[in-house]
């Protein structure tokens, strides 16, 4: 009789290693953001993120057609319009960069999940994610307006509102909002574990959303802290969120897995710009193999818990799987 266990004896083959593998990563776990610009014409690179491109309408349709070929069925919409103001009024009005993109995509690509990021930051001339009063966000004002725009991205056909702008209560009033609108049936995809990370910068030049004065520490969580979230995520549940999103992934990963085993909800991890920068970066410095990592990366997430994952890697990722 052995002494010791022999575990490498399913690990002696790529067949025997696919047979026990525990964790898998599908394109059906994968979201695509999308950066929806107002004007003609344009399929602007991000200077800051390889791959990644701002689009306007008319370049729309290829974008999605890229995607249902490689198999990815939901996208996540963030929108850069031409005019701001200390409003946002961009992000609610009808005819504004979101809403025109998810009826576009929803009237030629019926069956793609749309998901609506719902904020004020893109569309503030400020660039924070509220109104401002006396030099600080207001609460309390800016929930009638993020109301506004859920409504409104919901009318132009959002399969799902995602909530991002971390104020207190924006679950139960975006979840009233529709009700009283007829949206009963629209899920909320709550952006309920965010953190004041470093790892956004790369974002705010795709979504040209920096803010102009101050940082967003009053309302997006510490990273610290570990029990705010649990706190944070039991209210959004309570509020009426269908969804919990952890961002960023890469390094709260302890916070995905108690997230997923104390809430009975799907979990979504977002996989932010700074981690696909970062990548990028060290690939095209050929310092890392990028397919090995990303998926490495990805699957510890679906590992740590994660239902969903939103990734800015979901059209290589998608290749990688047709590949294999």
């Amino acid at each position: 009789m052995n002494e010791f266990k022999r575990h490498r004896r399913l690990r002696t083959s790529a067949a025997m290693r696919a047979l026990v593998r525990e964790t898998q990563l599908t394109t059906d776990d994968l979201v695509y953001p999308i950066f929806a610009v107002e004007g003609e014409n344009i399929r602007r690179e991000v200077p800051s993120m390889p791959g990644v491109f701002q689009v306007s309408l008319d370049n729309l349709t290829e974008e999605m057609d890229q995607l249902v070929k490689l198999g990815i069925r939901s996208v996540l919409l963030f929108g850069i319009p031409k005019e701001k103001d200390e409003q946002g009024s961009q992000a609610y009005c009808e005819t504004g960069i979101v809403q025109l993109a998810l009826r576009k995509i929803k009237q030629e690509f019926p069956e793609m999940i749309t998901i609506a990021d719902t904020c004020l930051c893109e569309y503030t001339s400020h660039g924070h994610c509220g109104v401002i009063h006396d030099g600080d966000v207001d609460n309390d004002a800016s929930l009638p307006l993020l109301v506004e725009t859920a409504v409104s991205q919901a009318k132009a056909g959002a399969d799902i509102i995602a909530p991002s702008n971390m104020m207190d209560g924006f679950v139960a009033a975006i979840r009233k909002g529709l009700d009283e609108a007829g949206f009963k049936h629209i899920p909320i995809m709550s952006y309920a574990v965010k953190y004041a990370s470093a790892y956004y910068g790369p974002f705010r030049d795709a979504a040209d959303s920096t803010p102009q004065f101050g940082d967003r520490k009053t309302y997006q969580m510490d990273p610290s802290n570990r029990m705010e979230a649990f706190r944070e995520a039991a209210s959004d549940m309570e509020e009426g969120a269908d969804f919990l999103i952890v961002k960023p992934a890469m390094s709260y990963l302890d916070i995905m897995r108690e997230v997923k085993d104390r809430f009975n909800a799907p979990l979504v991890a977002y996989n932010v710009s700074g981690e696909y920068s970062m990548v990028k970066a060290a690939a095209q410095n050929g310092w890392i193999n990028e397919r090995e990592l990303v998926m490495e990366k990805l699957t510890s997430m679906k590992r740590a818990g994660a239902d969903l994952i939103i990734t800015y890697f979901a059209k290589d990722v998608a290749k990688w799987l047709k590949e294999e």
